[in-house]
């Protein structure tokens, strides 16, 4: 997610904070939430050859879901899941904890796409959301949930109009929960001299650590009888009689189903992989506030919070308050790869620490802990899709695009519905029946998005007037984000 460098508010007189660059110094490079002592130890890999009713393939919270629900459902069903590295060790393991209500990435998104069943996808997306709470309690997973919600800020005078509106949207589809907050209201729940108004969603946001939901999630599934393969990388998919074979470095798994929970990686379904682009988003953690350095920000309520332009910011409190803040920059490379190397990127972290503390000037004492990033799997419509192969052997869902932490719940039981035939209020759905448009062959694919990033930061700088490239991507339905 990214967005534009915010303008000091109006009147005041614009801060020099301390060196941004010196407060990396020791940043650790790697993911905050895994570098837990408490870090569950990593399963055997597959070796030799399995037979189950289920294969799930992918560790991360699409998977992860998928294997538990499954048992839910049946009890007596036999599912073995395989991931290629350690389960939450991808985009689950080192996300912000945002664990939305939202299927849609929002209700401006929803109600461009699907605006005759968005008050229905707002009715399972919070339905969705209770049934993570209760599932962190049924299984006693320690992973700090908090129901916050979120505020949108506006942090440019054309958005405060764009918060208003979206009020109002929220209004009119009956939806409770979303008060509008001026410069007053919004400074008093979080004080920067950069937010002039705010939208809080008050019920439709959990604050989480998202590798603790992850490991929970891990010790249900196998406390629940599933069989978990770490290290264990699915290479190849194909046909086996009735059912299903998947190869790995060191065997084999023959199942009646398969359901890919792969997100960013490259799909076991080819045709897939057109729909998916790789972006790699970066964060910082701060070291934890003091209670002084607490107190001069407030932040009591400990919402999440994130800013409203295109490069967008996004920040949370953890629960020994330090201060996550990550967001801004969203980066494609060519190709699409998905690389250990390209998990850093300094230019960034040093343009994040920056604008941290422009935003909080009062924090210039502070200093970050951890600085790292990963990749993303983003479509052109910014939410879910979700279909079949092999006959209806094989479901797949991806291009959560950042809302993965809740949405993967939903997700997964699309592909379980998929999976038995069954017709349900989910499979019914327009969004689920349906998919974005693909992204162009490179070189287009790496021209298209550089055009559309350029095109994005401009309209930032230029009181969000979008230029003919963005009127026309909004027309066909295309989009690029993080």
């Amino acid at each position: 997610m990214a967005r534009a460098a915010m303008n000091p508010t109006a009147g005041q007189t614009a801060r020099t904070p301390a060196p941004a660059v010196h407060a990396l110094a020791e940043a650790a490079p790697t993911p905050f939430w895994l570098d837990d002592p408490d870090r569950p130890a990593a399963l055997p890999a597959l070796v030799g050859d399995e037979r189950c009713d289920l294969l799930v393939v992918g560790g991360g919270y699409s998977g992860l879901w998928t294997a538990l629900l499954a048992k839910e459902r049946d009890p007596e069903r036999d599912v073995v899941l395989v991931e290629g590295q350690e389960v939450g060790w991808a985009a689950s393991g080192r996300n912000g904890g945002f664990c939305a209500a939202s299927l849609t990435h929002g209700l401006g998104n929803g109600l461009a796409r699907w605006p005759g069943e968005l008050k229905k996808l707002e009715e399972l997306g919070a339905r969705n959301l209770d049934a993570i709470g209760q599932a962190v309690q049924r299984y006693g997973i320690d992973c700090d949930f908090e129901r916050t919600g979120e505020i949108d800020l506006a942090t440019e005078p054309h958005q405060i109009a764009e918060l208003r509106e979206a009020a109002e949207d929220a209004a009119r589809l009956g939806l409770t929960g979303y008060d509008f907050l001026d410069q007053d209201a919004v400074r008093a729940e979080v004080d920067s001299p950069a937010f002039l108004a705010g939208l809080w969603n008050r019920d439709g946001v959990a604050m989480l650590n998202p590798a603790r939901l992850a490991w929970g999630l891990k010790q249900a599934c196998l406390d629940q009888g599933v069989r978990i393969y770490e290290h264990t990388r699915a290479t190849d998919l194909a046909s086996d009689g009735t059912g299903m074979a998947v190869r790995t470095p060191y065997g084999r798994v023959f199942a009646r189903h398969v359901a890919l929970g792969t997100n960013a990686f490259p799909n076991l379904v080819r045709r897939v992989r057109p729909y998916l682009v790789p972006v790699y988003d970066h964060a910082l953690m701060t070291e934890p506030l003091t209670e002084e350095q607490l107190a001069a920000v407030g932040w009591k309520n400990r919402q999440g919070l994130s800013d409203s332009n295109n490069h967008f910011h996004y920040f949370r409190l953890t629960a020994d308050n330090r201060i996550l803040w990550g967001g801004y920059d969203a980066i494609y490379r060519y190709g699409g790869g998905v690389r250990a190397e390209y998990d850093h990127h300094p230019a960034t972290y040093e343009k994040l620490a920056r604008h941290f503390f422009q935003h909080f000037p009062q924090l210039e004492e502070v200093r970050f802990s951890h600085a790292w990033g990963g990749a993303i799997d983003t479509c052109s419509r910014f939410s879910a899709f979700f279909g079949t192969a092999h006959a209806g052997r094989v479901a797949y869902a991806a291009g959560y695009t950042g809302l993965g932490v809740g949405a993967t719940r939903f997700g997964a039981d699309v592909m379980l519905d998929l999976l038995s035939g069954a017709r349900t209020e989910r499979t019914e759905l327009e969004m689920v029946r349906t998919k974005p448009l693909p992204f162009p062959p490179e070189p287009l694919r790496w021209a298209g998005i550089g055009i559309t990033q350029w095109s994005m930061s401009r309209a930032d700088a230029r009181g969000g007037r979008r230029n003919l490239w963005l009127k026309a991507m909004d027309k066909m339905g295309l989009g690029f984000d993080s």
